[in-house]
């Protein structure tokens, strides 16, 4: 089996080596429990996954407390307890706070719903005693070499046991398991819903239009259900990882109409392909509009290790829009993703506009598949996507 050295990996052994614990979320499958365990190996592990172990600490939480009371005397640093799929047993959180305040262990502790931990009733999220990461599916840079074709990964997605896995049929069936048992089952009973059919066609048509400006009326009346139904489903989406929300900017110099409605990305092409009922053999459009989708979710996981940047959208009433902005502290930096290796000044035009909008807007990149970098003008600069990171560099240095 192939092993991946994970980045995250990094950030939880800083934090631990000051003294602090990990509240390690993502969705199922990321990778979270394999990192830990291989990358990071805590020194007592409690697996809530396991039918057993969960029950006997349902009963009664304390009874961690009670057992680790015995056995943390014997070592002689506060050892490294990993708590994985804490969401099953919330109340256990209260037990992991006693603990840490007592400074007799450290813990990391994984799970991959923020809704049963930030809904449950009176759920202790520790705040200022933990670090909270976040783990997605592979990064690029994480992806060994050598690299896979562009196709793949827009296919298939990132998924670690589904990028490991080497027969395309069998990238096929695990990626249906997942879309079936984990996104159609756990979380129709995640949200409760009494109409399992309406949800069905509701992650359906999300998945379809995953990348595009939500239009909650439209797809309300296609769901029939009302559009605070379809607004509480995609935040179930997101409280369970699986799609990320990337909002609008919203403020023009120029009292330019925008919109204000939000995107979504599935966290995975491969599952939202799936999702979304389609097959592998795509047209050209809408290989495009995947490329640029995967564009999205690599800068939303470049934005999770840096305290002020976020990934927003423009778009004006006109039309007139620029797929991603990074939006940090000193500045907007534009994004457009072409899908093609030889932009030129008419796909960069709408750059131009957002840099002559903002002040605070100095350069702007166009992501495509030119084999190297190049200006187009002196502000806007042809990226390969491989080499996305470089928007990064250029905008924190």
């Amino acid at each position: 089996m192939l092993t991946i050295k994970r980045n995250i990996t990094q950030q939880i052994q800083a934090a631990l080596a000051r003294g602090k614990s990990i509240l390690l979320l993502g969705a199922r499958q990321t990778g979270k429990t394999t990192a830990v365990m291989e990358q990071v190996k805590p020194d007592i592990t409690y697996s809530f996954v396991d039918i057993d172990i969960r029950h006997r600490y349902e009963k009664d939480p304390s009874l961690l407390i009670k057992e680790l009371k015995l056995a943390l005397p014997s070592w002689k640093a506060p050892p490294i307890i990993f708590i994985d799929e804490i969401q099953k047993i919330p109340k256990m959180m209260d037990v992991v706070q006693l603990l840490v305040d007592q400074k007799q262990a450290k813990f990391i502790v994984t799970g991959s719903s923020v809704r049963k931990l930030r809904h449950g009733s009176a759920v202790n999220l520790l705040p200022g005693r933990v670090v909270v990461l976040t783990m997605d599916p592979l990064h690029l840079e994480e992806l060994p070499e050598p690299k896979p074709e562009l196709m793949d990964l827009l296919l298939y997605g990132t998924l670690p046991h589904i990028f490991t896995e080497m027969e395309y049929e069998n990238k096929e069936t695990d990626l249906r398991s997942y879309v079936t048992t984990y996104l159609e089952e756990e979380i129709r009973a995640e949200a409760l819903v009494r109409n399992v059919g309406s949800f069905a066609r509701f992650l359906e048509l999300a998945a379809s239009e995953s990348g595009h400006i939500v239009n909650f009326t439209k797809l309300s009346q296609e769901v029939g259900v009302a559009v605070t139904t379809i607004a509480e489903y995609y935040q179930i989406l997101e409280d369970c990882m699986v799609a990320f929300r990337i909002d609008p900017i919203i403020k023009s110099i120029s009292r330019r109409r925008l919109i204000k409605a939000p995107k979504f990305l599935f966290f995975d092409l491969g599952i939202r392909r799936v999702a979304a009922n389609e097959g592998t053999r795509l047209p050209e459009g809408h290989i495009a509009s995947l490329f640029e989708q995967y564009v999205g979710i690599e800068l939303i996981h470049r934005t999770r290790g840096l305290a002020h940047a976020k990934v927003n959208y423009w778009r004006d009433a006109s039309g007139i829009e620029v797929d991603y902005v990074l939006n940090t502290e000193k500045e907007y930096v534009p994004i457009e993703v072409k899908w093609t290796d030889m932009p030129s000044i008419k796909d960069a035009r709408h750059i131009e506009k957002f840099l002559a909008e903002y002040d605070n807007a100095k350069k702007g990149y166009i992501v495509c598949r030119t084999p190297h970098a190049f200006e187009i003008t002196d502000q806007i600069i042809a990226l390969p996507w491989q080499e996305i990171n470089r928007i990064f560099i250029a905008s924190t240095s």
